[in-house]
């Protein structure tokens, strides 16, 4: 025991020298796993933030090809009610002409056999339609 007592002033400094090294050890460990933990925590959030980014981006895309493909359809649907009337206009015109072709031909055919007189020549914007139906 005296021995011990003898080295106290020896042993106190290097237990203290041991434990303060120990703290610091403890206390460097302990800030190392935060820093990790901190930079683990922010690379997370960048990736994180990156996809949330990306998938706005991509909603925002798709919003806006939606939009124009509504856009579309609609001028798609418009040009398809124009192209049906314009259509339907051209069945109503062929019909009228046929109509008025034929009742050219039946007028022709009266001048000719009721009042037995020559047909006047028909202008030259109906001639060849005329000419088509009856080359008499």
């Amino acid at each position: 025991m005296d021995g011990l007592v003898s080295l106290a002033p020896v042993l106190t400094p290097l237990f203290g020298m041991i434990g303060a090294l120990g703290g610091a050890w403890l206390v460097y460990r302990q800030t190392r796993r935060k820093n990790d933990s901190d930079a683990q925590i922010a690379a997370i959030k960048t990736v994180t933030d990156g996809f949330t980014s990306l998938l706005e981006q991509q909603r925002a895309a798709a919003t806006q090809t939606q939009e124009r493909m509504a856009s579309l359809e609609a001028k798609y649907s418009d040009l398809e009610r124009r192209v049906e009337h314009l259509q339907e206009e051209q069945r109503q015109w062929r019909r009228w002409k046929a109509a008025a072709i034929e009742y050219i031909h039946d007028l022709r055919g009266l001048v000719r056999d009721v009042l037995h007189r020559p047909t006047p020549e028909p202008p030259d914007e109906i001639a060849t339609d005329l000419e088509q139906r009856d080359p008499a």
